[in-house]
Order: C-alpha cells, then sequence, then structure tokens
C-alpha cells in the first residue's frame, strides 16, 4: 500500500471519516457509559468492526446476555453481509492475502464506497480498494477511543444516541439510490421485508432471517438480467 494509493483514496472516504468520527465516539461514549475502559471500545472496534452489532454488544455485555443469545442475534444483524460478499466476488478477485481483509472490512459504508467509486487514472486497483477499507477501519477506531476517553470523563445521558447510526444508514440509503441507475434491487428488497413482516410478525425479529434469504435468492435468479441492463445503461451512457 504506497503513499500514492493512500493519497487518491483518501478523498473518498471522507464522508465515512465524517460519519465514523460521530458514531464511533457515540459507541465509545456508550461503552464507557456501562464501567468499560477505552481500550475495550478499541479491541472491540479492531477486533470485531460491526457498528450496528458493537451498539447492539454494550446492551449484551449490560445485561449479561447467554453466548447462545449473542450468537443468534449476530447473525441476524450480520447477514446482510452473504448479499454483499456476492456482489464483491469479481471486485476482491485476484488480492491475495489481502482479501480475507476486504471480507472482514465490509461493513455498510465502505460497501457504499466500494460498489460506486473507480480508482483515478494511474493508481493500483486492488490497492486503491484495500486503501479505502483500511483507512475506514482507522476511522472507526479512533471515533471510538475518543467516545470511551470522552464518556470516561464526562458523564451525560446516552438514552437515544444509538441512533446515530440508524441516521447514518438513512444517509447511506438515499445517497445510493440517487446514484444508482438500477433501482430494482433496492424496491425487491423492501418489498420482500415488507411482506415477511406482515406475514411472520416483529417479534424477536423473526422476519428477518426468512426476508434476507428470500432476497439473496431473488437477486441470484435476476443476476443475470439486472447485470445485462446494466451493460445497455452504460452503453447508452457512453453513446451520449
Amino acid at each position: 500500500m504506497s503513499r500514492k494509493t493512500l493519497a487518491a483514496a483518501f478523498p473518498y472516504t471522507l464522508p465515512v471519516l465524517m460519519g465514523y468520527l460521530s458514531i464511533g465516539i457515540v459507541f465509545g461514549w456508550m461503552m464507557a457509559a456501562i464501567g468499560y475502559a477505552p481500550t475495550w471500545a478499541a479491541a472491540m472496534s479492531a477486533a470485531i468492526y460491526a457498528g450496528s452489532g458493537q451498539y447492539l454488544g454494550v446492551d449484551l455485555l449490560a445485561n449479561a446476555t447467554p453466548l447462545a443469545d449473542v450468537a443468534f442475534l449476530t447473525l441476524i444483524i450480520n447477514f446482510r453481509h452473504l448479499v454483499y460478499g456476492l456482489s464483491m466476488l469479481e471486485k476482491f478477485k485476484g488480492m491475495g492475502w489481502r482479501k480475507l481483509y476486504m471480507i472482514f472490512s465490509l461493513t455498510d459504508e465502505t460497501y457504499a464506497l466500494l460498489a460506486g467509486v473507480h480508482p483515478p487514472e494511474g493508481v493500483d486497483e486492488k490497492g486503491f480498494y484495500f486503501s479505502i477499507a483500511v483507512l475506514d477501519h482507522l476511522y472507526w477506531i479512533g471515533g471510538s477511543v475518543l467516545g470511551a476517553v470522552a464518556g470516561s470523563l464526562i458523564t451525560i445521558n446516552t438514552e437515544g444516541i444509538d441512533f446515530a447510526m440508524t441516521a447514518l444508514f438513512i444517509v447511506i440509503a438515499v445517497e445510493q439510490w440517487r446514484s444508482a441507475r438500477q433501482h430494482l434491487p433496492a424496491l425487491l428488497g423492501a418489498g420482500v421485508t415488507v411482506v415477511c413482516l406482515l406475514l411472520l410478525g416483529q417479534e424477536n425479529g423473526r422476519f428477518l432471517i426468512p426476508a434476507l434469504v428470500l432476497m439473496i435468492i431473488l437477486l441470484l435468479v435476476l443476476r443475470p438480467s439486472l447485470e445485462r441492463s446494466d451493460k445497455t445503461d452504460e452503453k447508452g451512457v457512453d453513446s451520449v
């Protein structure tokens, strides 16, 4: 990972920097509120690196939740990453040892960046993607440590502060909708989720896994037609 590649990737990660510092600080502050030292916040952000999962982890730690429940809830929350991984198969091909880190670091925000950016001319493509992933991870760790240190020094009521993660998801979703040529996957995901919610109910989030499994199946079935549509759109743009 050269300095040139890092310099090329950095401007693209600035929105994530702003978001991760904010929600990372919130996470660190929440950890401090339940009595954990900043080192624990840093360790969780370095080794787990799952924003919504870590927010949930605060409650799980505070309530001494059984490990079986922790495993199940983590599976439900992070199951969406299976969909992310399927769409990144081509982009991560040929990355060697870096591929393992790319899989680990594929958060919602990093996925949104990687799905929509292309390296500038003269910059190594794989190194560019790797640099984005590393920078985003460092932002999250940094925000977590800042929040944990601040939380250990300043005591406030943190109720409702975890909405920062939901707000960031909404911003990302809106930006992806505006920049995407093809809206069918988003509409499909929303439709399947609503149907599963109505049929199965929201108790304990039991509609989530069936909805995600159904989405994956439908996207795999529709993948050839979606790819043809994207190629047609690209040709139309190039010919203008």
